[in-house]
C-alpha cells in the first residue's frame, strides 16, 4: 500500500512532505480493535495531529497480539540510501498514547551540514597542507644535492681514484657535527667518520684556502704524498676539494695525537719505553721521508700534535698539509717560512727555505719535548723559556737527566734518557752543519753508532748557548710572516 507522504489541514487541503528533507516530524499510528482499522498519520513535528489520517488500513490483529510481546521499530527506504532517527516515541494500550514532550527532545544530527563543512573547509586545508609539504620537500632536496653536488675541474680527472666524493664525507662525519670532531689543527678542524660504503674509520682534516693560486700544484703534491707506505707514517688516503675548502682523508688513529699524553696533566702518560718505541717509530717514518722513498719529502711540521698513536700506541708521522716534494740530488724550491713557532730551524726564518736539515731540527724540538714533558716554548710573567737552551743549561752544569719529565718518576733507564736529551741538542743546533742526518739519528737510537763527544758536535759552554738563542731571537724577529695554506707559520 503506497501513498504520498503529506497531511490533511482541518480545511481538508493536502499538504506534500519530503521523508529526505531533513526535517522533524510526528508519525501516529493507531488501531482500533472494535472497527479492526489502523491508521497512520503524517505531520511537521510542530503540527498537531491532523484530524484525517494519512493512510486507513483494515486487518485484524487479534491473532498477531499476544498477551505480552514487544513493540519495536522497523523501516526500509528500498534502493535509496537513507538514515532515519527516532527522537522521541510513546506507547499506550486501551487508550490514546500520551503527547511528546517536544522541547525534551534531542537535537536531529546535522550529517549532511558537518559532512558540507569537512568538504568546504577541512578538504581545501588538507590539500594546501600536502601541497605545502611537498613544495618543502621539494626545496629541501634540491638544496641538500646542491650542498653536496661534486664541484669537479678537468685537470682533476687524472686524480679520480684519489678524489672522495663530499657527499660520503658528509655523511661520514654526521654533517661534520661538533660531536664528531677531534681536534682544531693550525689551519683547520679534524673530524672522525665512517665511510658509508666500506665502514672503514678515517679522519677528515678540514682546511681552508683563500684563492685558487697554486691549489692544483698543491693537490698534486698530496696525491703524490698519499702513495707513501710506511708503518711509522699516517696514510694519506686522498682528498676532496669543496668550494674554499680542501678536506684531507687520513686513516684513523683511536688513540689521538701525542701531545695529550705528554701535557696538561693527563689522565693517562706513556712510560720510557713507550715513549722511546714512538721516537724511534717517528724517527724511522721521517728517514723514508728524506731518503727512503722515490723523491725527497720535507714534512715541515714535525711536533708532538703531529704524531697519531695507534691502536698498540706506535707513533706515526701525520698531517702532511705543509709536506713538500723535490727530487734527489736537487735543492729544494720553496721560499716561505712554514711551520709550528718553537721549532723553526734559524736558517729556515732567515730564508725562508725548508730542508731535510730543519726537519732535523724540528725533530730534535720534538725529541726534547717527549722526555721532558714540555712545550718547546713556555710562556712566563717577565719572560719565555726556550726549551732547547734549558735542557742546555742542565746540560751544562753537568745535571741534564733533571731535565727528564718529572711524571716518569725513577722509571727510566739513565742511559737512554741521556742519549735523547743529549740527541735533542745535537739535532736542534743552530747550525745546520752541526746536524745528523735522520739516518744517522736512527743509528744512534739503535745503539749501531756511538755518539760522538760533546765538543765535536759543538755542544760547549762557550757558543751553544748563544748559537739557539739566536735562532730563537730571529724566529721572534720574522713573527710577522702571514698564515695562509700553501704557506705560513702556526
Amino acid at each position: 500500500m503506497e501513498f504520498p507522504a503529506g497531511y490533511y489541514q482541518d480545511n481538508g487541503e493536502f499538504n506534500d512532505l519530503s521523508l529526505i528533507s531533513g526535517q522533524q516530524m510526528q508519525v501516529w499510528v493507531d488501531y482500533d480493535g472494535a472497527d479492526k482499522l489502523i491508521n497512520v498519520t503524517l505531520a511537521p513535528i510542530h503540527v498537531p495531529k491532523p484530524m484525517t489520517s494519512l493512510l486507513s488500513l483494515r486487518r485484524d490483529l487479534s491473532p498477531i497480539i499476544n498477551e505480552n510481546m514487544y513493540v519495536g521499530f522497523s523501516a526500509a527506504a528500498g534502493s535509496v540510501v537513507a538514515s532515519h532517527y527516532v527522537l522521541g516515541w510513546s506507547f499506550s494500550v486501551n487508550g490514546e498514547a500520551q503527547a511528546l514532550d517536544l522541547s525534551r527532545l534531542p537535537k536531529l544530527p546535522q550529517i549532511g551540514k558537518e559532512t558540507s563543512k569537512v568538504m568546504t573547509i577541512g578538504l581545501p586545508l588538507m590539500v594546501l597542507f600536502v601541497v605545502s609539504v611537498m613544495i618543502l620537500g621539494a626545496i629541501y632536496v634540491i638544496r641538500r644535492k646542491r650542498k653536496l653536488a661534486e664541484v669537479l675541474e678537468d685537470w682533476e680527472r687524472d686524480y679520480g681514484p684519489h678524489r672522495f666524493k663530499y657527499k660520503d664525507l658528509y655523511i661520514a662525519t654526521k654533517g661534520f657535527q661538533d660531536q664528531e670532531l677531534l681536534g682544531v689543527g693550525g689551519f683547520g678542524q679534524v673530524y672522525r667518520g665512517i665511510l658509508p660504503t666500506s665502514n672503514i674509520e678515517i679522519a677528515v682534516k678540514m682546511v681552508s684556502h683563500e684563492s685558487r693560486q697554486g691549489i692544483r700544484e698543491f693537490v698534486a703534491e698530496i696525491i703524490s704524498i698519499g702513495r707513501l707506505r710506511h708503518r711509522n707514517l699516517v696514510a694519506l688516503l686522498g682528498y676532496c676539494r669543496r668550494k674554499r675548502k680542501l678536506l684531507l682523508v687520513y686513516d684513523y688513529m683511536p688513540n689521538g695525537s701525542l701531545d695529550k699524553y705528554l701535557y696538561n696533566q693527563p689522565k693517562v702518560t706513556l712510560n720510557w719505553m713507550q715513549r722511546l718505541r714512538v721516537i724511534k717509530g717517528v724517527a724511522s717514518g721521517l728517514l723514508y721521508l728524506h731518503e727512503g722513498w722515490e723523491q725527497v719529502v720535507i714534512h715541515r711540521d714535525i711536533k708532538a700534535s703531529n704524531i697519531l698513536l695507534d691502536a698498540e700506541f706506535n707513533g706515526r708521522l701525520g698531517d702532511f698539509g705543509l709536506a713538500r716534494l723535490y727530487d734527489h740530488g736537487t735543492d729544494p724550491q720553496t721560499t716561505h717560512v712554514v711551520g709550528t713557532f718553537g721549532y723553526l730551524a734559524p736558517e729556515h726564518v732567515r730564508t725562508g727555505k725548508a730542508t731535510t736539515s730543519t726537519d732535523v731540527f724540528a725533530f730534535g724540538v720534538f725529541l726534547l719535548e717527549v722526555a721532558c714533558g714540555r712545550r718547546p716554548i713556555k710562556h712566563g710573567h717577565t719572560e719565555d723559556v726556550i726549551l732547547v737552551d734549558w735542557v742546555f743549561s742542565c746540560w751544562d752544569r753537568g745535571a741534564i737527566l733533571e731535565a727528564r719529565d718529572p711524571k716518569l718518576g725513577l722509571e727510566f733507564v739513565e742511559e737512554e734518557m741521556e742519549l735523547v736529551l743529549k740527541l735533542g741538542l745535537m739535532c736542534s743546533h743552530a747550525n745546520p752543519l752541526m746536524r745528523p742526518s735522520m739516518r744517522q739519528v736512527l743509528q744512534y737510537l739503535e745503539g749501531d753508532l756511538p755518539m760522538p763527544e760533546s765538543s765535536s758536535i759543538g755542544i760547549s759552554s762557550a757558543g751553544s748557548t748563544v748559537g739557539h738563542r739566536e735562532g730563537f731571537d730571529n724566529l721572534a724577529y720574522s713573527s710577522s710572516v702571514a698564515e695562509s695554506l700553501l704557506s705560513g707559520v702556526r
